[in-house]
């Protein structure tokens, strides 16, 4: 994990108020089609398209202490709550299955200058629908402050793009079927997404410190999966290296991703 030595301290004025808006495309792919058969996926749609916050809302993603690009911590929950809300009525931070090592909300310091401090945030979350659940495959952000004035300048909270970027378990009950039974689902949301202010572009800034959004990415996703630990390597390659190192292959074979919960 790459970080550094200097530390700031981020914050910001909490009487302001920020402005977010909500949005939820509809589905376009499921692979079974459930974005058709199940009602409450196909009228899935934002609760409440705008809604104005107190500043100290977003107080839950900054860290009780001075921090150093690179460092990560863990978000406060309640905060994430009220603002998952806004896109649907019913979040839970408590994934409903048991997957171990991958729930969590963590943020990491990106990049500083005297002027802005960028931060990035991943978070696992899911929503609780008639009948079932969904599973977003993670929440990516950023949350840039303005350091001179105190105050947020652009806050994103969205669902990554992606072949699938999402999953559903339905309880229902087939023709045929003698009892309700959970069935699963993958699928594509075009956009699920919260957002305040303008985008900044702050690639294009100059700063003291600062990290790739790679590996910001990356500072983060080893606080949820203990699998990316490993270095992983192709086949081809392992070919090549086995016999140089004198180690066996340990080889996996997967249908679906290690690194999110779209699976």
């Amino acid at each position: 994990m790459k970080t550094s030595n200097n530390r700031i301290a981020l914050n910001f004025d909490d009487t302001a108020e920020v402005s977010v808006k909500g949005f939820i495309a509809p589905i376009e792919y499921t692979q079974y089609n459930f974005h058709e058969r199940w009602d409450a996926l196909a009228n899935l749609r934002v609760t409440e398209p705008e809604k104005r916050y107190s500043s100290s809302v977003f107080r839950a993603f900054l860290p009780d202490e001075a921090v150093s690009v690179g460092e990560v911590w863990q978000i406060e929950e309640e905060g994430v709550l009220t603002l998952l809300r806004q896109l649907h009525p019913n979040p839970h931070l408590d994934m409903h299955i048991d997957v171990g090592d991958s729930r969590g909300l963590w943020a990491c310091l990106r990049a500083y200058n005297n002027e802005l401090a960028h931060v990035v945030f991943r978070i696992h979350a899911e929503f609780a629908l008639t009948d079932g659940w969904f599973t977003p495959s993670q929440f990516a952000g950023h949350l840039v402050i303005d350091r001179i004035e105190d105050k947020i300048v652009f806050f994103q909270m969205r669902l990554p793009d992606g072949v699938m970027n999402f999953d559903v378990n339905w309880r229902t009950t087939e023709e045929g079927w003698e009892r309700s039974i959970i069935i699963t689902d993958i699928g594509f949301c075009p956009q699920m997404e919260l957002r305040a202010g303008m985008e900044t572009g702050v690639q294009d800034f100059k700063f003291i410190e600062a990290i790739t959004e790679e590996e910001a990415a990356h500072n983060l996703i080893l606080c949820f999966y203990k699998s990316q630990q490993i270095h992983w390597v192709s086949l081809e390659e392992a070919l090549k290296i086995a016999p140089v190192q004198q180690k066996p292959i340990h080889a996996i074979s997967i249908d679906g991703p290690l690194a999110d919960e779209a699976c």
